[in-house]
């Protein structure tokens, strides 16, 4: 493994996503850190804009990635989840994301995977104790 998802730097982007979320900055609902990108799903705080708060993610982190090697893309993608219907899908491709791309098998847990306890206490009743269906990976 390498990039995103070695240590220290996983560490430090879970630290600091976990920062924003104390500061109010938005409430994490779910992430997954991949080597190359991470996905994450939040409810912004007040009225913050989301660039502002991408800004305050990327630029306390850019001199640790430097230090891998790595570097933040120009942008951005967000995507505002306007209803509730929309949230198990976004959940399920989060939590799917490793597991799809090859890099944990079924039966596994990938470690850099996030979910909030209280969204795990609906969300993980949909799973097989925890780990993915086989017909979820088709």
């Amino acid at each position: 493994m390498s990039g995103l998802t070695t240590e220290p730097l996983a560490g430090s982007v879970r630290r600091r996503l976990n920062e924003l979320d104390a500061m109010g900055c938005w409430t994490m609902r779910s992430h997954v850190l991949m080597p190359d990108h991470f996905h994450l799903l939040a409810t912004l705080g007040g009225a913050q804009d989301i660039s502002a708060v991408v800004r305050l993610l990327k630029g306390p982190l850019t001199p640790a990635l430097r230090q891998h090697g790595l570097r933040w893309q120009p942008s951005f993608y967000d995507h505002r989840l306007r209803s509730p219907e929309e949230l198990l899908p976004t959940f399920r491709y989060i939590y799917l994301n490793p597991y799809r791309a090859g890099l944990v098998a079924t039966g596994e847990q990938w470690p850099w995977y996030f979910c909030a306890p209280e969204d795990w206490a609906w969300f993980g009743t949909m799973t097989d104790d925890g780990q993915p269906f086989p017909e979820w990976l088709q």
